[in-house]
């Protein structure tokens, strides 16, 4: 029956044994985990910023933690080495021996000094001693509170500090790179929506970096559940700087799409002159058309002919000053607006001609079946007809007079088709049909 002391039943030799070997295993890992906190970047690096809000808060509330956890931890040595020179006066401990263990072992005979702590460590310990007695469970207990506490600030900062400001300053490099690519095709501020953007998205960049600096921990989402928990469980939140990069990869865009303008704008000025060129040349050809069409064809509604297009010819000439001066971004939507009024133009043109010259198309194609017709009639050797002589004349003379009246030409261009189809018909017919006509 095991002896009852202070802090209950007095331990077995195996049970201070199992006792002590948990506990230097304990200590060995505090001291790793303290150690490594002591050499974290994360600490170092909040030691020495000048932090903001939420960070500032929080690690105004756990830093003084840090010099806690080294004096329990001291506590805690000297504890455990108590407990060991107990147990190494015998091989076979006394009761004595063993009450004495148990009492050191489990009951509160740690003491550890509270009256030095800062004011923002008060609520770690609760009120202010200048010492108190507490048990080495309560003990660790305590400082991985604490541990946990500082390495949630201590993890969390490094983790945002780890994952932003570097690819900020990248990102902040490439629209600087941008900005140089913008500048030489004249998309600046003032002049260039993209210009405005870029220059205030580059600011945009300083201040996030200077906000990720100074408060990480407001870049810092918690875990689900672990909000406000002190825990390092969680992710960067990398949001805003999702929004940058997307906003400057459409200005990249925009930027590129310009310096295309710049690389290609000889060319398209090049085709833009050709193409108002050829507009000209068939309207002067659609003019001379129209004169020639009134003095050869009569009784015939012959459309006006517009003068070249003085506004598109104005619009090039800019155009073409925009290219000299550099001014590609003023160029890229004139070009755009240029070239399909410049090719409406020629079509307008070539339709005006087509208009024009419409009357002279009918008269070439009565002249073409007046022509046909007689053929015809040559190789059916019925040419000489009188009745088709006199029509094909009558047909010849109104077709090859100036000014053509062309409704009286196509009217007796189809009567000498009547006449040629109807002589040409007896000859046409077969040998039967000649026999019963004669009969």
């Amino acid at each position: 029956m095991a002896v009852a002391g202070p802090t209950g039943p007095v331990m077995s030799r195996e049970e201070v044994d199992r006792a002590l070997a948990r506990l230097g295993s304990e200590y060995e890992a505090i001291e790793e985990s303290l150690l490594a906190l002591e050499d974290h970047s994360g600490r170092r690096l909040l030691e020495g910023a000048e932090l903001t809000g939420r960070t500032k808060e929080r690690w105004a509330a756990a830093e003084p933690a840090i010099p806690l956890l080294w004096t329990h931890f001291e506590a805690y040595g000297s504890a455990l080495r108590a407990a060991r020179e107990v147990r190494a006066r015998r091989r076979w401990p006394s009761p004595g021996d063993l009450a004495e263990l148990t009492d050191l072992l489990r009951g509160s005979g740690v003491t550890v000094a509270g009256g030095s702590l800062p004011d923002a460590a008060r609520a770690l310990t609760g009120p202010a001693r200048l010492s108190e007695q507490i048990s080495l469970e309560q003990l660790v207990e305590r400082m991985n509170s604490w541990y946990e506490q500082v390495m949630g600030v201590v993890t969390a900062s490094d983790a945002v500090w780890s994952a932003l400001p570097a690819r900020i300053d990248l990102l902040a490099a490439e629209a600087k790179r941008v900005r140089s690519l913008a500048e030489s095709v004249g998309v600046t501020p003032g002049a260039h929506p993209s210009g405005d953007d870029l220059e205030r998205l580059i600011g945009e960049l300083a201040q996030l970096r200077a906000e990720v600096v100074a408060d990480p921990l407001a870049f810092w989402l918690p875990a689900r559940g672990r909000a406000g928990q002190g825990g390092s469980a969680g992710r960067t939140d990398t949001g805003r700087y999702d929004r940058a990069e997307r906003e400057l990869e459409d200005i990249r865009r925009e930027v590129e799409a310009v310096l295309h303008v710049r690389d290609d704008a000889e060319h398209r000025l090049l085709r833009l002159r050709d193409v108002l060129s050829r507009a000209d040349r068939t309207l002067t050809e659609a003019r001379a058309a129209r004169g020639e069409v009134l003095a050869k064809i009569a009784a015939s509604e012959v459309p006006a002919v517009s003068g070249p297009a003085a506004a598109l010819r104005e619009q090039l000439a800019t155009a073409a000053d925009y290219s000299r001066s550099g001014q590609w971004h003023r160029l890229s939507p004139l070009l755009d607006g240029l070239e399909q009024q410049a090719d409406e133009e020629l079509d307008r043109a070539r339709a005006s001609l087509t208009a024009v010259t419409a009357p002279l198309a009918v008269r070439a194609e009565l002249r073409g079946r007046l022509d046909a017709y007689k053929a015809k009639a040559a190789r059916h050797r019925t040419a000489e007809d009188p009745l088709l002589l006199e029509r094909y004349d009558q047909a010849r003379r109104l077709l090859w007079s100036a000014p053509c009246d062309l409704k009286a030409a196509e009217h007796a261009v189809r009567r000498y088709q009547q006449a040629v189809a109807d002589v040409m018909a007896p000859a046409e017919a077969g040998p039967e049909d000649r026999q019963g006509e004669s009969e």
